[in-house]
């Protein structure tokens, strides 16, 4: 027997164990990990109004923020691979978020990249203002290879504000020996990312590149599966981001 601290909050997955009583654990009662998805379907919803003259000059403008939408397929499961995950998403309902760490971005495109950031903070590069569309960091390394690379995603753990929860997707990277403008250090990169920052971001705040969790809550409020003749559950879940 033995004490927690708190329940899990990360929807389970073939890398997070959940035991009967609501922790992550590998050795308490009924702890099991979660299973993996048989597809991902995953959108980035940023509305946008477009307006046109009659001379075909395009006017556009954001209307919203931006918003990750999640829709999971599970292969079908055993009773014991479906309870732990359905009874954590009705835990949750529609009235508490959690998050969900997608398996195409728990690995990085580039191995230098990853190793790195396992064994050191990359930190936010000087105060940014939110809107902005780039975001510099440092502590990235020297080594002119050691790049993060578009399509990588992150968040920040921003100790002066904790409702900064916003998970960021890399579209392009400038470094020192690859740039347009301003020049970043040897240690630093400069990242644009989508969306652009929501909320401004002090200076020297970790930036999460190692396994990135969404911030989500479940779409709809019904949650049902269904179970075949052969006593496998089939089941599928909508989820979207859900800023703090």
């Amino acid at each position: 027997m033995s004490a927690f601290s708190d329940f899990l909050n990360v929807l389970p997955d073939p890398s997070i164990y959940i035991a009967d009583a609501g922790e992550s654990s590998s050795s308490n009662t009924g702890a099991i990990q979660g299973p993996g998805f048989a597809s991902v379907k995953f959108k980035s919803n940023a509305p946008t109004v477009v307006s046109s003259t009659n001379s075909n000059r395009v006017v556009s403008r954001r209307i919203a923020g931006q918003k990750w939408e999640i829709a999971i397929t599970y292969n079908p499961m055993t009773r014991d691979e479906f309870e732990p995950v359905y009874n954590f998403l009705l835990f949750h309902g529609r009235l508490n978020t959690f998050k969900v760490r997608l398996p195409q971005y728990q690995t990085m495109r580039n191995s230098g990249w990853e190793s790195r950031v396992t064994s050191n903070n990359i930190l936010v590069a000087g105060a940014h203002l939110a809107g902005s569309p780039t975001l510099l960091v440092d502590n990235a390394s020297s080594t002119s290879s050691t790049n993060p690379r578009p399509g990588d995603m992150f968040t920040i753990t921003d100790t002066n504000d904790s409702l900064h929860t916003k998970a960021y997707r890399i579209v392009r990277v400038e470094t020192t020996n690859n740039y347009k403008g301003t020049q970043p250090g040897a240690d630093q990169r400069k990242l644009w990312i989508h969306p652009h920052l929501t909320r401004a971001t002090a200076n020297n705040q970790v930036v999460n590149f190692a396994n990135p969790e969404i911030r989500v809550i479940m779409n709809e409020d019904i949650a049902e599966y269904n179970l075949n003749t052969n006593n496998l559950y089939r089941f599928s879940l909508n989820l979207v981001e859900a800023n703090a």
